[in-house]
């Protein structure tokens, strides 16, 4: 940067910094940024021929008011495109696989005749423990039986389908 270009930036910093930096923080609320867009504005200003700027007051703060507005448009395309992409990830996550679909249904089937094959009491006994949660003192005193008797059933259970499943492994 030259001497004199040096010297109208100083020039113009001292002369219109304060009202820009007054007119960004109030449109933008951010001090940061309204420190980077008064340094554009100058700097935009040593670059323009004086003689061609009739109003330069009027000239810089259209010039300050178009970044105000062109930040606002990029911010905008911005935040959407975020927005898209994260509905494209949350459409990915909800994805599901025809294979990985067919695999479970399988193992379902699988789960289901291996069940099929359990006493009706150990079937009862088993269901109850792994998807109803409920204590093996409970089970016991609901069927009249020991919680070791449970054990045994529960062990009975899981054996069968455990064979079941690795059979088809």
């Amino acid at each position: 940067m030259s001497t004199n270009a040096e010297t109208l930036l100083i020039t113009l910093g001292r002369r219109y910094r304060p009202a820009l930096m007054a007119f960004f923080v109030r449109r933008l609320s951010n001090s940061a940024e309204a420190e980077d867009l008064t340094q554009e504005v100058l700097l935009k200003l040593i670059e323009l021929p004086a003689d061609e700027i009739r109003n330069p007051e009027a000239y810089i703060f259209r010039m300050a008011s178009n970044l105000v507005r062109d930040g606002h448009r990029r911010r905008q395309v911005r935040d959407s495109y975020r927005a898209e992409q994260a509905e494209i990830e949350e459409r990915a996550a909800d994805y599901i696989d025809p294979l990985r679909l067919l695999e479970g249904k399988e193992k379902l089937g699988l789960v289901s005749a291996a069940m099929a094959g359990l006493s009706q009491r150990t079937r009862d006994i088993l269901l109850l423990f792994r998807v109803e949660r409920m204590r093996k003192r409970d089970i016991a005193e609901s069927f009249g039986i020991s919680v070791s008797a449970v054990d045994k059933h529960l062990i009975r259970a899981t054996a069968q389908l455990a064979k079941c499943l690795e059979d088809e492994a």
